[in-house]
C-alpha cells in the first residue's frame, strides 16, 4: 500500500504553538489488522462535521447531543467554531461560538447541565481564560479565568461538583500547579500543587473519590514520567502512590467497571511508541501489567462501553496513522480486533452515544485535517431480546430498593437493600450483586427494617435511605447512610415527617445542588403534600416548599433540557380522593413547586422514564399503572417545553407494578407487572422505540412477577432481580436481558 506522509504536529499542538518541544515525526496513514484475529463490532460513516478540525473537544449532553467545540482547522488555524451531533438524524448544526478561539483546552460538563472549557491554545498563545456553554440558548458566557495559563491539562469533576485542573504546559515550563473551579461562584481558586509537575498526562476520578494523574511529561527532560499521584478533594492534598512499569504520556486512562484503571499505549520516550498496558488497583495503589495491544499506538481515543470493554481506537504508531481499532476485555486481560475505522485517524475524539453506539469525530490523516465521523455499535451474536438466569438473592424480596454502586472496593456492584419479605415483613439485610460473576454477596445490615423506602445515590458514591414502613406499619422517619468503603450503615438525620411510597430526587442545580428532594408519600394520617431536602453536609433534612395535591404511589423525575432543565417533575399517584392525573414542577431554585399539565389518564403504580434519543428526546415516557380494577396499556410523553402531555403508541400488555429500563440504545424495556383479573404476574416483556414511537415484543422471562427491582449493569444488561411471582410467592430469583445494539 503506497503511504502519503506528511509531518506530524501532535506534540507541538499539544504543548501549544510556542511550545518549548516542538518534535517533527514523519507520519504515513494506513495499517492492517493482525492477521487470523476475530473482530467484534462494526464501523460505518456518519454525517459529517460542518468544520474540519483536530485537538477539539467533545461533550455528551443531557440531551443526548454532542457538543463540539474549537480545535485547529486548516493550516492550523485556531477555530472559535462550536457545533452539535443530534444522533437521532445524523447530522450535525452549528451553535454559538466561543468568546475566544482555542484548541487543545478541556471541557467539563457541570452537573447544572452547562459545559466548563477552560485553557488551552489561543491565537496569542496560552490561554487562562474560561468559558460556559449554556445548551438551554446555545450561547457561551465568560466566566472566572484560571490563575495560570495553560494547555496540556487535565479537568476532572470532582464528586462536590467543583472542577479540577491540574498541571499542563505554560510557556517554558510545565506546571505543578492545581485550581478548583466553583459552578457556584464562577470563580476559581488555588490548591496544592502536584508532587511532579507535568503536561500530556492523564488523570482519573477513581471510585474512592480520589483523583489518580498519571504519566505525562516534564520540560527540559523528553524523557516521559512513570510516577503518579492521587489528589484527595476532602484534604487538597496529593499523595505518591505506585508507578506505571513503562514511562509513557499521550496514553488514555479508563475507569473500569471493575474498578480499576487501565492505561494503554502512549509515546515512551527512547521507547518509542507503546504496546504495553496497565491495571491500577485503587485499593493497593499498584500497577500489573496486562494483554497488550496488536498495534503500538499514542494519541488515540478510549471508550468504556456498555459491555464492559474498552474500545481503542486510531492513534498513531511510529510514522502510522492508524485506523485499526481494539477491544480490552477485563475478564480475559486480552484484546481483540475492533475492525478499522473508514478513516485513519489521530488526535480525534469519541463518544459513547445514549444509544450505545460509539461516535469518533474529526481528527488529521495523511492528507490533513478531517471533517469526517463514523459510528461503531457492538454485536452480540444470538443473544438478542434473550433472558438468562443468574445468581438468587439470599433472601426472597419484593419492593426493594436497588443503586449501582460508583465508589469503593464494591464499584460496579448493585446494592440491593430491604423491601418485603414472603410474610409481608420488612426487612434489614442488604446483598451486593457482581455481573462479573453472576454471584450475590452479604454486606452490612439497615440499622431498621424497612420497606416501600427510597434510596439514592450520593455525589460521595454513599447511599442515603429514607423513611419507609417498619414491621408495624409504621410511616417511618429515619434514614441511615451506606459507606461503600466500609459496607456498613449508620444512622443519619430524621425526616420531619414519617413517611413511604414516597419519591426521592437527586438534585443537580441551583443553590441545593447535591441534596435530595423528597416528597410526598403516605403518613400515618394519609397522603402526604409536604416535601423536604436532605444536606449530606451536614446529614439532616429541612422542610421545602409543599406539593399543591398530597400524592403517594406517584413518579418523579429530572428533566434534563429545555428552560425547565434542572428541575422535577412529579406526576400522577393517589390521594385520599382517589387517582390522580395532575402534574407539577419543584423548581430548586426557589423552592417552589407550580402546575404543569396534567396526564391524559390518571394514574398510579406507572413507570416514568426520561428518553434520550430520538424525535422525543428529554421528554418522559409514562406507561401503564391502574386506576381502580382497571389497568392500562396507554402511554404518554410529556413535553418539558411545553408543559403539556401527548399519547404515545400503546403497550402490548396492560401492566402495573411492572419496572422500566433506559437501554443503552435509547429504547425502553417494560417487563413484568401484573394486569386486571389475572392474579398471576406477567412473563411478558416489550420495547418501546423513542423514534417511531411503537411497542415490540421482546423474550419473556423466566419467572412472570411484579413488584420487582431492575437496573442496567455496567456491561449493557439489565438485571431484574426479587418481586412477587404469584403462588411462588415472593422470589429470590434473578434474570439477565440481553440484547445486541440496533
Amino acid at each position: 500500500m503506497k503511504k502519503r506522509c506528511v509531518i506530524n504536529r501532535l506534540l507541538a499542538l499539544r504543548m501549544g504553538s510556542l511550545c518549548w518541544l516542538l518534535i517533527l515525526l514523519i507520519a504515513c496513514s494506513g495499517d492492517t489488522q493482525p492477521p487470523g484475529t476475530v473482530t467484534e463490532g462494526t464501523w460505518a460513516p456518519t454525517g459529517s462535521m460542518t468544520a474540519a478540525r483536530d485537538h477539539f473537544t467533545a461533550t455528551l449532553l443531557p440531551s443526548g447531543k454532542v457538543l463540539i467545540v474549537g480545535g485547529n482547522g486548516a493550516g492550523g488555524a485556531i477555530l472559535p467554531w462550536s457545533e452539535l451531533f443530534n444522533p437521532s438524524s445524523a447530522t450535525w448544526t452549528p451553535t454559538g461560538s466561543l468568546t475566544n478561539a482555542r484548541s487543545s483546552h478541556t471541557a467539563t460538563l457541570l452537573p447544572n447541565g452547562k459545559v466548563l472549557v477552560a485553557g488551552g491554545s489561543g491565537t496569542g498563545g496560552r490561554l487562562a481564560t474560561a468559558e460556559l456553554y449554556d445548551p438551554a440558548n446555545g450561547a457561551w458566557a465568560p466566566t472566572g479565568s484560571m490563575a495560570t495559563a495553560r494547555i496540556g491539562h487535565t479537568a476532572t469533576l470532582l464528586p462536590n461538583g467543583k472542577v479540577l485542573v491540574a498541571g499542563g504546559s505554560g510557556g517554558l515550563l510545565t506546571l505543578s500547579s492545581a485550581e478548583l473551579y466553583d459552578p457556584a461562584t464562577g470563580a476559581w481558586s488555588p490548591t496544592s500543587t502536584l508532587l511532579s509537575g507535568r503536561t500530556n498526562h492523564s488523570a482519573t476520578l477513581l471510585p474512592t473519590g480520589l483523583v489518580l494523574v498519571t504519566g505525562g511529561v516534564k520540560a527540559g527532560a523528553f524523557e516521559p514520567l512513570s510516577s503518579s499521584e492521587t489528589y484527595d478533594p476532602s484534604t487538597g492534598a496529593w499523595t505518591t502512590t505506585g508507578d506505571l512499569h513503562d514511562a509513557r504520556q499521550m496514553h488514555t486512562a479508563t475507569l473500569l467497571a471493575t474498578g480499576t484503571v487501565l492505561v494503554v499505549g502512549g509515546f515512551g520516550g527512547p521507547a518509542g511508541t507503546l504496546a504495553s498496558a496497565e491495571l491500577y488497583d485503587p485499593t493497593s495503589g499498584i500497577w500489573t501489567a496486562t494483554g497488550s495491544l496488536y498495534a503500538a499506538r499514542n494519541s488515540h481515543t478510549a471508550t468504556l462501553l456498555p459491555n464492559g470493554k474498552a474500545l481503542i481506537a486510531g492513534g498513531l504508531s511510529g510514522e502510522t496513522i492508524l485506523a485499526s481499532a481494539e477491544l480490552f476485555d477485563p475478564a480475559s486481560g486480552l484484546w481483540i480486533s475492533a475492525g478499522s475505522l473508514a478513516a485513519a485517524r489521530a488526535g480525534h475524539t469519541a463518544v459513547l452515544l445514549p444509544t450505545g453506539k460509539t461516535l469518533v469525530s474529526g481528527g488529521f490523516d495523511a492528507g490533513g485535517v478531517l471533517a469526517s465521523a463514523e459510528l461503531y455499535r457492538t454485536v452480540l451474536p444470538g443473544t438478542e431480546g434473550l433472558w438468562t438466569a443468574t445468581g438468587s438473592l439470599s433472601k426472597a424480596r419484593r419492593f426493594p430498593r436497588t443503586l449501582l454502586l460508583t465508589f469503593g472496593p464494591h464499584a460496579g456492584k448493585l446494592l440491593v437493600e430491604g423491601g418485603l419479605d414472603q410474610t409481608g415483613a420488612p426487612l434489614a439485610s442488604a446483598e451486593l450483586y457482581a455481573s462479573t460473576t453472576g454471584a450475590w454477596s452479604g454486606t452490612g445490615s439497615l440499622n431498621i427494617a424497612r420497606g416501600n423506602h427510597t434510596a439514592t445515590l450520593l455525589p460521595d458514591g454513599k447511599t442515603v435511605v429514607a423513611g419507609g414502613i417498619d414491621g408495624n406499619a409504621v410511616s417511618l422517619t429515619s434514614s441511615e447512610r451506606y459507606d461503600p468503603l466500609t459496607g456498613q450503615w449508620t444512622t443519619t438525620g430524621s425526616l420531619k415527617t414519617g413517611r413511604a411510597n414516597h419519591t426521592a430526587t437527586l438534585l443537580t442545580s441551583g443553590p441545593h445542588a447535591g441534596k435530595v428532594l423528597v416528597a410526598g408519600g403516605f403518613g400515618d394520617a394519609g397522603p402526604l403534600n409536604s416535601a423536604e431536602l436532605y444536606d449530606p453536609a451536614i446529614g439532616l433534612w429541612s422542610p421545602t416548599g409543599n406539593m399543591s395535591a398530597p400524592r403517594t404511589g406517584h413518579q418523579a423525575v429530572m428533566l434534563t433540557a429545555g428552560p425547565k432543565a434542572g428541575q422535577v417533575l412529579v406526576m400522577g399517584g393517589s390521594d385520599d380522593q382517589g387517582i390522580l392525573a395532575s402534574a407539577e414542577l419543584y423548581d430548586p431554585a426557589t423552592g417552589l413547586w407550580t402546575q404543569t399539565g396534567s396526564l391524559e389518564t390518571a394514574r398510579v403504580n406507572f413507570t416514568a422514564t426520561v428518553l434520550t434519543v430520538g424525535k422525543s428526546a428529554s421528554q418522559v415516557l409514562a406507561v401503564g399503572g391502574a386506576a381502580g380494577f382497571q389497568t392500562f396499556a396507554s402511554a404518554e410523553l410529556y413535553d418539558p417545553v411545553a408543559g403539556t402531555w401527548a399519547p404515545t403508541g400503546s403497550s402490548i400488555d396492560g401492566r402495573q407494578l411492572h419496572t422500566a429500563t433506559l437501554l443503552p440504545n435509547g429504547s425502553v424495556m417494560i417487563a413484568g407487572g401484573i394486569r386486571s383479573g389475572a392474579f398471576l404476574p406477567l412473563p411478558s416483556a416489550e420495547i418501546y422505540d423513542p423514534v417511531a414511537g411503537t411497542w415490540a415484543a421482546t423474550g419473556n422471562l423466566i419467572a412472570g412477577r411484579s413488584s420487582q427491582t431492575a437496573v442496567l449493569l455496567p456491561i449493557g444488561q439489565a438485571l431484574i432481580s426479587g418481586g412477587f411471582g404469584g403462588p411462588a410467592g415472593t422470589l429470590e430469583s434473578s434474570e439477565l436481558y440481553s440484547t445486541s445494539i440496533p
